[in-house]
């Protein structure tokens, strides 16, 4: 057991927290639920249905994360579902398994780094001068993916299907479960979480051994002032393979 007696801290949103939880209660580890984003469908949808009527005009449907694709193809379904020609794309090997799990056999997504700079290396993203482009997201998000598919000449739209928030937390809820580690899947939640704590917590919570599944998350988080960073891949896997490391490095550091 890996990670018997460790209390390790999750941030994923609630909704997508229960499989990395339950790996770590399989390695023995303590999941603390600390969610540092909420995700939830949009109080008006009525942009979204307008855009999904109008589904035949694109040739490439891009999904930037599994919410994107859960709400994304949600609206998609009701409008008749994708066009049978149209290219599909996903940021990340996560959004790429959703989008099978919903039917879609041939999805475009990198396979090494998982972010929009590993997308658009890719040779399907060269050649897009005329495409007509729809990015599903979010209401935040960065815009580098249409900003650089637009310099590429690409038409690009972006189609905004969920909203994500900010939770009201106490960060002295989380120190008082004396984390030993702390998993952050985003540099929005990183942020999420500095601005909830005061300064005494922040010096606390910069203690704690952070995992991300990103350099930019990482290097956000060491800007913050952290001194333990562990980079990660990708996904419960990345995180779980992560944490067994680092749990048997400093189990064989500690004097006997």
């Amino acid at each position: 057991m890996p990670l018997a007696g460790l209390n390790i801290a999750v941030t994923r949103p609630r909704e997508q927290a229960d499989k990395l939880a339950q790996e770590i209660a399989k390695l023995g580890g303590n999941c603390i639920r600390f969610p540092l984003l909420e995700i939830s469908p949009l109080a008006d949808e009525q942009v979204l249905r307008q855009f999904v009527a109008r589904l035949h005009e694109f040739q490439l449907f891009i999904f930037i994360s599994p919410n994107a694709v859960r709400y994304g193809m949600e609206a998609i379904r009701r409008a008749g579902g994708l066009p049978a020609t149209a290219q599909i794309a996903a940021v990340g090997l996560s959004s790429a398994q959703a989008l099978h799990d919903e039917g879609v056999a041939n999805v475009i997504a990198p396979q090494q780094r998982f972010d929009s700079e590993a997308l658009l290396e890719l040779a399907e993203m060269q050649n897009v001068h005329g495409m007509h482009v729809a990015i599903f997201r979010g209401d935040k998000g960065r815009e580098l993916l249409g900003d650089t598919l637009r310099s590429r000449g690409a038409i690009v739209e972006y189609a905004t299907c969920y909203h994500r928030g900010k939770p009201q937390h106490n960060v002295s809820d989380l120190l008082a479960a004396k984390p030993d580690a702390l998993s952050v899947s985003s540099s929005e939640a990183l942020n999420n979480l500095w601005e909830m704590a005061g300064t005494t917590e922040r010096v606390r919570l910069a203690a704690i051994p952070l995992f991300a599944p990103h350099q930019r998350i990482a290097d956000a988080a060491r800007e913050l002032g952290w001194q333990n960073i562990v980079t990660v891949a990708a996904g419960d896997k990345g995180v779980v393979t992560g944490l067994i490391a680092w749990a048997q490095a400093s189990a064989q550091s500690r004097p006997d």
